[in-house]
């Protein structure tokens, strides 16, 4: 019955229906079932199937925001649950559109695949300057600091985000991802970033590695 249940969970998920997750996360909870599990095994797998679908062009834009909101309406109902059962999220990132940049679609899909992994994620939004990356990354002890831009002329700031993480001192202690669509691998290395990958799906599974590595 219980498996029953999260797996219902996961597929509702998927299907984008908030209302349903919202219910079954609500029943889970009812019924006892610890909160990490009905994370793990309902919310985080249906978000990680629809990663998978998405990266094999299965699923488009659309789905992966539809789903990413039925996520969030069961996560909010199960965050009381999860900080009084001691879970840990897998890492923490600080995100966000570079200085100049005011495109999101990318950037809010990346946070999204991320969470689905179960990562925190500090979303600073758009045209965001390089010092302010460098405070959320400080002040909230971030593992992973992520830069989307989506034109040529805002390409360079994140070299700037990279040299302020140097001058800072942090620069050993964060793995700078980059990620729009101008930037390429060959950017990335020449900047000094870490990690560039072409789509969402791809940058969380990066960004589960870098931390597990």
């Amino acid at each position: 019955m219980k498996e029953e249940l999260l797996s219902q969970i996961s597929e509702f998920l998927q299907k984008g229906r908030a209302k349903n997750v919202t219910a079954l996360v609500q029943q889970a909870i009812d019924e006892g079932i610890p909160a990490t599990e009905i994370l793990e095994k309902g919310l985080l797998d249906g978000m990680n199937i629809i990663g998978e679908k998405f990266k094999n062009n299965e699923v488009y834009v659309p789905e992966v925001l539809i789903a990413a909101r039925a996520m969030n309406a069961g996560t909010t109902l199960l965050k009381p649950h999860l900080s009084s059962s001691g879970f840990k999220a897998a890492g923490k990132a600080v995100i966000g559109t570079v200085k100049g940049d005011l495109h999101d679609i990318g950037k809010n899909l990346v946070r999204m695949m991320m969470e689905g992994k179960g990562l925190e994620v500090i979303d600073l939004g758009t045209d965001v300057a390089p010092e302010k990356f460098i405070e959320a990354a400080k002040n909230e002890n971030a593992q992973i600091i992520a830069l989307s831009a989506l034109l040529t002329t805002t390409m360079t700031e994140m070299k700037n985000v990279v040299e302020a993480a140097k001058e800072a001192g942090i620069r050993d202690q964060v793995t700078i991802m980059v990620g729009g669509a101008p930037i390429t691998q060959s950017f990335c290395d020449s900047i000094g970033a870490d990690i560039y990958t072409v789509d969402a799906a791809s940058a969380a599974d990066a960004a589960v590695a870098a931390l597990t590595a």
